[in-house]
């Protein structure tokens, strides 16, 4: 076996891991996985807002 075969193997072992990799990630199966976790900034944006806007009431001082 020389180097040429070796680069052959390493070439179909690398396709394999990438054809692998793609069917993992469009499987139908989770899909309803992932488009939850496509969600979740968005949700924390809502929840961390409505803190903000809590602490920036409660540091403002009297200007009474």
């Amino acid at each position: 076996m020389d180097i040429i075969d070796l680069h052959s193997l390493s070439t179909v072992l690398v396709f394999l891991a990438f054809v692998g990799i793609c069917w993992w990630a469009f499987s139908p199966r989770r899909k309803k996985r992932f488009e939850e976790a496509a969600k979740l900034p968005f949700s924390d944006d809502d929840l961390h807002r409505g803190e903000c806007r809590k602490s920036d009431e409660s540091d403002t001082p009297d200007k009474t």
